[in-house]
This record gives structure tokens, sequence and C-alpha cells, in this order.
């Protein structure tokens, strides 16, 4: 008997077809979610950390850091005691990424936790002392410039820098809180982990995966 071939039908190719591009468009979305998602966190960190040292300074007319009262303010609190001659002066001094334990920069997030402002340890030194992004990149602050030599100015009274962002995620951030452009406005990008920079990066879509950290003026 002669062999009798079958194949698909165009009715049912077309199915599969149709099941594979749901399929598609079902990851693309979900992968479009997540996404969404880790800017909405990474935007959070800027607001709440920033909302509370406001709160800070509401209860204590004190900026965090530079609390030379810290340790009447809260229970434990260390005062810091570098740079030298600067507390007291309404500046959060010491750079966003420093790791120096005594620098008001570091400190900032001891006396803000002991306050209740926000969460994580107060044990100077711990591991997980030092706040982190969705990314696991470090999150710091600083009241000294970011930028030493801006073709936009880059004011703001203390500065919140998160680390090891991608590219992808700098330009949607920067869309989400300020004007979508990494050079100007509130949202600045510059190379990751540097603790400052002589003017921002313009972060475009050849770069979406590469790391940068993202700083926000307030």
């Amino acid at each position: 008997m002669p062999n009798k071939q079958s194949g698909f039908t165009l009715v049912e190719i077309a199915i599969v077809l149709v099941i594979i591009g749901l399929l598609l468009g079902g990851v693309l979305k979900g992968q479009e979610l997540i996404n969404s998602a880790k800017v909405k966190n990474l935007a959070n960190d800027f607001r709440g950390i920033s909302s509370a040292l406001y709160a800070y300074q509401d209860r204590f007319k004190a900026t965090a850091g530079d609390d030379q009262s810290v340790a009447t303010h809260v229970n434990g609190g260390t005062p810091a005691t570098t740079p030298v001659g600067t507390l007291g002066n309404a500046r959060i001094n010491g750079n966003w990424n420093s790791a120096v334990q005594t620098d008001e920069s570091y400190l900032l997030w001891q006396h803000l936790r002991l306050a209740g402002l926000i969460t994580g340890t107060p044990i100077v030194g711990n591991a997980d002392y030092v706040p982190r992004n969705t990314d696991g990149g470090i999150i710091g602050i600083t009241g000294a410039p970011i930028l030493t030599a801006p073709a936009t100015p880059f004011a703001g009274n203390f500065f919140i820098c998160s680390q090891g962002i991608q590219g992808r995620y700098v330009r949607q951030l920067d869309t989400m809180l300020d004007d979508g452009n990494t050079t100007t406005g509130t949202i600045r990008a510059i190379v990751d982990g540097v603790a400052t920079q002589a003017d921002a990066t313009l972060v475009d879509p050849t770069m979406d995966s590469t790391l940068f950290t993202v700083c926000a003026s307030f």
C-alpha cells in the first residue's frame, strides 16, 4: 500500500501561530510589568528617604547626620566627627558613597533609623547597614555637590544617589520623576560608583545595559 502522508492544514498552522503569538505577548507583558515594578521601587527609594530627612528636620530642628545633639534626640545616636569642623552647619557633609563610619553622610542612616523614620539596622559597620536598591546597588546621601562643572546647574540642599542601575531603568526613572533628560533637571546620571563627576551623562538607548549611578536633588 502506498504511504499516505499527512501534514498540517493552513487552519492548524494559523492556530499554532496565534498561540505562539499569545505566549510571546504574555511573556513580554510580564517582563514589562516586572520592569515597571522595579522602576517604581527605585523611585520610591528617593521619595521615602527624602521624606524621612524632612521629617527628622521637622521633629528635631536639625539635619540627620549633621545633628550635633543626636545623642539627646535619639537613644544611642552617635554624633559625626568627620569631615572635621562641619558638624551642625545644617549640611550633610561627606561623600554620598562614604564608608567612613564617622562621616555625617554615613551616620545619617543610624540617626534616621533610631528616630524610627526608616527601617534597617542602626548598628554601624553591620553588613546590612548601608541601604541598597532593588538591584543591590548602595544608596547614599550627601549635601556636597555631585557635579563639579555642570553645563546646567544641579543645585539642591541634599542629593540622594542610587548605584548600579541599568541605563534602560535610568531613562524610565528620569521620565517618571523629572524631564526625561539625564543631564538636566533634578535627576542626573553619573558613572557607576564614583562620588563626583564633572558633568552628568546623557543616557540613550545604546546604553541600556550600562550601569549608572542616579542622583536626585532635593
